[in-house]
């Protein structure tokens, strides 16, 4: 009978495969994943899944909750409203594609980097914070430029998001701590290949 697989020999098989599934479902996206959102409460919590980027960004803040505290969810709410805001009324950001990618490769340094803090007792939270909330307020920037205004889209996308993030942080907290601490670096390499697609 063979001994079990140790978590450290397990991690590495744990990235390559992870990786490898993220870029083939980029592969299968245009590199442009955002355009008109659909009306109605359906198309509002569709939305938010069927970009890619959307997606990687709330499983980001889901890990975020669970690794560093569900207290960060209330400014992530902060950075939703104040970016959705400034999205319908017409305010876009250069390149927003691009750095709605990069923003989440942000969010997987700031997560590690808050990590290594707290191995060595130091405080550090204000920055994960601040790239919470700004990584959440240029993706729902994009959200309000593509939504079509109505109440119940801004409801259907709102549960969705929430939906994913919840099932997110309760899907990490239950990860072995060896584990979990590999979330970080396996989002920035989904986050960076996708970066770089938006390039090609």
């Amino acid at each position: 009978m063979r001994a079990p697989i140790s978590p450290k020999a397990l991690l590495p098989l744990l990235q390559m495969g992870a990786a490898g599934l993220g870029l083939s479902l980029l592969g299968m996206l245009p590199a442009a994943a955002h355009g008109t959102a659909a009306s109605g409460i359906l198309g509002g919590a569709g939305h938010p899944l069927l970009g890619l980027d959307h997606l990687l960004l709330l499983l980001a803040v889901g890990t975020t909750s669970a690794l560093a505290g569900p207290a960060l969810l209330a400014l992530a709410a902060g950075g939703a409203v104040a970016g959705a805001l400034i999205g319908s009324f017409g305010g876009s950001l250069p390149g927003a594609e691009l750095l709605a990618a990069l923003v989440i490769t942000a969010l997987g340094a700031a997560l590690l980097w808050q990590q290594r803090r707290q191995r060595h007792d130091q405080p550090g939270a204000g920055v994960l914070a601040a790239v919470l909330a700004a990584a959440v307020a240029v993706h729902a920037l994009l959200h309000g430029l593509e939504s079509s205004g109505q109440a119940s889209w801004w409801l259907g996308a709102a549960l969705s998001s929430c939906l994913v993030v919840g099932l997110t942080h309760l899907s990490i907290s239950r990860l072995k701590p060896s584990l979990r601490q590999a979330i970080p670096a396996i989002l920035m390499l989904l986050s960076t290949a996708m970066a770089a697609l938006v390039l090609v």
